[in-house]
């Protein structure tokens, strides 16, 4: 494969362009290449038209004049352009007339130098020319070396990292509290993670000589917590009891565990403890456990109150007597709920949610032999499944779904702070309204009033200062709750009349039964989209 190319002749005192065309597809000339040649070598006085028409000629050589002969014989000529990343240089070669000198390898490599290469020369392509010049034609004679680019750090863990992992069910749809695959056990020795540490990379060298570096790379470093040691050069933690596993913002904490062999009563007391607590009979109504870990209970749990910073998990329930209150930072994972208030910063899961006021950053999902929600308020930012939701009787049940319940409550606060702002606002500008009137008047005000006017006008400009604060936060929450599109209640098989539904600032009243159906936003109100 040979490209097309061309050749300056001269003969009778003038001068000719001899185009000889491409071979075994070859690329064809471009004209401007033609053209910024013959400038060079100072002849314009030539016909474009002639030129190009010469040029379309491919299958055949063919011939232009040019204009008169200048007397100067052409050498072969080399251009050289250096990549933009200065990793490549590209020759390009132009034959001589035939009186020419001819360029031997000495040029070539002086030429290179001139411009300042000093690195990567491949004398194979410049040998190779000259055995077989090829003209009009892109040829690499030198390469620079490209940096090996290395690998950010990275953490391997060896426990289960997610916060978000559902627990196993049975075939009937209720949680397998015998396998719930929701917490990380770990045994005193285990490996709990491995630093891989980040490779540099290799630099590289540019045709000019210059170094050439690999990208930046991430660098990592192990955190944790007590309870775990890390080996001496810093690469791998290991746990120094038997415990719970868990990562929170990259750092690893292990949480030991405190077993109360029977009931949480009058023989155990109160329980607050920096880690896991394991309950294996019941919690007594009137009791409470604090964990900074999770809490787990084998057996019942009545009017009794329970704060984990991890997860709760009631393996036979929660009969909370209306005064049972529960506050899980991750999950909560009960057989059924009944007469409690629930608070999740993750999902919450059961198979029955009777009379109680229950809240979940993520979803509540209740599914089980009765898979049943009646009565109380039931709230999630993401959505609420369950298989049964109110009852025939129209007992009063209120879903909500679409913006996060502390948001929710936090928009209610709001909302009253901002009423009560305004009726002080009012007060306060009547009162002043009316000590201005008198200053227009010119009449004159005691000091001990002034001072007061003073004073009110100063309250005056922070409560408006507190109002604005205050509006503008309730209108990014409010926002949210618009935005919420993606909220849903799904029904797996009955809704009944009595049941009223809230997604982020819509409402909606069931007020017949109805199954197997999704509500959902669309088009500006809350719709039964069948299953």
């Amino acid at each position: 494969m040979a490209n097309q190319y061309f050749r300056l002749i001269f003969r009778d005192g003038q001068a000719f362009l001899h185009f000889y065309p491409p071979v075994d597809g070859g690329e064809v000339l471009d004209i401007k290449e033609v053209t910024l040649y013959l400038e060079q070598k100072n002849y314009k006085n030539y016909e474009l038209k002639s030129l190009y028409a010469a040029m379309q000629c491919k299958d055949k050589e063919s011939e232009v004049h040019i204009g008169p002969w200048d007397g100067i014989e052409v050498s072969e000529m080399m251009d050289v352009s250096i990549s933009a990343d200065k990793m490549e240089v590209i020759c390009r070669f132009y034959p001589p007339s035939d009186g020419g000198r001819m360029l031997n390898a000495r040029d070539i490599v002086e030429s290179l130098a001139f411009r300042k290469i000093k690195y990567g020369m491949d004398q194979m392509a410049v040998y190779n020319f000259l055995q077989k010049r090829e003209y009009c034609k892109n040829l690499v004679f030198v390469r620079g070396t490209l940096p090996v680019h290395g690998k950010d750090a990275a953490i391997e863990y060896f426990f289960n990292t997610s916060r978000d992992l559902k627990p196993k069910h049975n075939e009937d749809g209720s949680v397998n509290y015998k396998e719930l695959n929701t917490i990380s056990h770990v045994e005193k020795g285990q490996l709990l993670a491995r630093l891989i540490p980040a490779d540099p990379g290799t630099p590289g060298k540019n045709v000019m000589g210059e170094m050439v570096k690999p990208r930046t790379v991430k660098t990592l470093h192990l955190s944790y917590g007590a309870n775990i040691e890390i080996n001496d050069d810093k690469t791998e933690l290991y746990s120094k009891v038997n415990g719970h596993a868990s990562l929170y913002d990259d750092k690893v904490f292990v949480s030991d565990v405190y077993e109360v062999p029977a009931d949480v009563d009058n023989s155990t007391g109160n329980i607050d403890y920096a880690g896991n607590v394991l309950v294996h009979g019941n919690v007594k109504s009137g009791f409470s456990i604090h964990a900074s870990g999770d809490i787990i209970v084998e057996g019942v749990v009545e009017g009794a109150e329970l704060y984990a910073d991890g997860q709760i998990v009631v393996k036979l329930g929660v009969h909370g007597m209306y005064k049972g209150v529960f506050y899980a930072g991750n999950h909560l994972i009960a057989k059924y709920i009944e007469g409690a208030t629930v608070t999740s910063g993750g999902y919450v899961e059961a198979e029955t949610i009777i009379n109680s006021d229950v809240s979940a950053a993520n979803s509540i999902v209740v599914h089980g032999r009765k898979g049943l929600i009646a009565g109380g308020v039931i709230r999630a930012g993401e959505y609420i499944e369950a298989d049964n939701i109110g009852s025939e009787m129209g007992t009063a049940t209120v879903l909500e779904v679409g913006v996060k319940p502390e948001e929710k409550a936090r928009y209610m606060e709001l909302s009253k702070e901002k009423t009560s702002l305004t009726k002080d606002m009012e007060d306060n500008k009547i009162i002043l309204d009316n000590y201005s009137s008198i200053l227009k008047k010119g009449e004159r005000i005691p000091k001990d009033k002034l001072a007061y006017m003073q004073k009110l006008a100063t309250e005056y400009k922070e409560q408006l200062t507190r109002y604005e604060e205050v509006a503008d936060e309730m209108r990014v929450i409010h926002e949210n709750m618009e935005a919420s599109s993606g909220a849903y209640v799904q029904v797996n098989r009955n809704v009944f009349a009595g049941v009223s539904i809230a997604i982020s600032d819509l409402s909606y009243n069931v007020k017949e039964k109805r199954s197997y159906c999704r509500f959902k936003k669309e088009d500006g109100q809350i719709k039964a989209c069948a299953m």
